[in-house]
């Protein structure tokens, strides 16, 4: 991953303050091998490329930590009722937080597709849907910003949406298309 485009993430990250603020306050959890990523961290960097609010289009900030140690829905519950506690509104609402180490449990259900367990939070982004979604970020304890991002920033920093090369999936140009409505400026490529 190129140091230059890390950096220029880590400086739209640092100049999000809601974002900054998820961070900041999730670090204070700390929750096993977590990771604030998908829209939460490229929908800023899409806004900071278009000139856009820099929360235009944030719906959520999807939160993953990694326990393997028990992975029950009781679990993952309990965690997600504890950073709920410690944000107000709209964030408490906003910030939805899923165990990695049970996704496997419940996405063929839910989305009709095999998914393989996970060993950790930062293999999750190497089964996003799209190359630009899958970056991921923490901020450590001396406010290092740690950034996952598996297949690079390449794209994001050119706003092209490209499908996953390593992991076929159904919903990619549904969720291109969607993202294209917020973000007209983005090209989909599909191969």
């Amino acid at each position: 991953m190129s140091g230059e485009l890390s950096a220029r993430l880590e400086a739209v990250v640092r100049a999000t303050p809601s974002l900054m603020h998820v961070l900041t306050t999730v670090r204070g959890l700390a929750l096993p091998d977590w990771l604030v990523f998908s829209g939460a961290v490229y929908q800023p960097v899409l806004n900071h490329l278009t000139g856009r609010d820099p929360d235009y289009g944030i719906k959520d900030y999807d939160l993953g930590y990694f326990d393997a140690s028990d992975t029950s829905y009781e679990a993952e519950d309990v965690v997600i009722r504890q950073v709920a506690a410690v944000f107000e509104p709209p964030f408490q609402e906003m910030v939805e937080v899923r165990n990695q180490a049970r996704v496997h449990l419940w996405f063929e259900q839910k989305f009709g597709e095999p998914y393989e367990p996970l060993t950790s939070s930062a293999q999750a982004l190497s089964r996003f849907t799209s190359t630009v979604f899958a970056v991921g970020v923490r901020l450590e304890d001396d406010d290092r910003l740690t950034v996952h991002a598996p297949f690079g920033l390449e794209d994001l920093f050119a706003m092209r949406l490209r499908p996953n090369p390593s992991r076929a999936t159904g919903g990619f140009l549904r969720t291109a298309q969607a993202a294209q409505r917020r973000w007209p400026e983005l090209a989909i490529l599909e191969a």
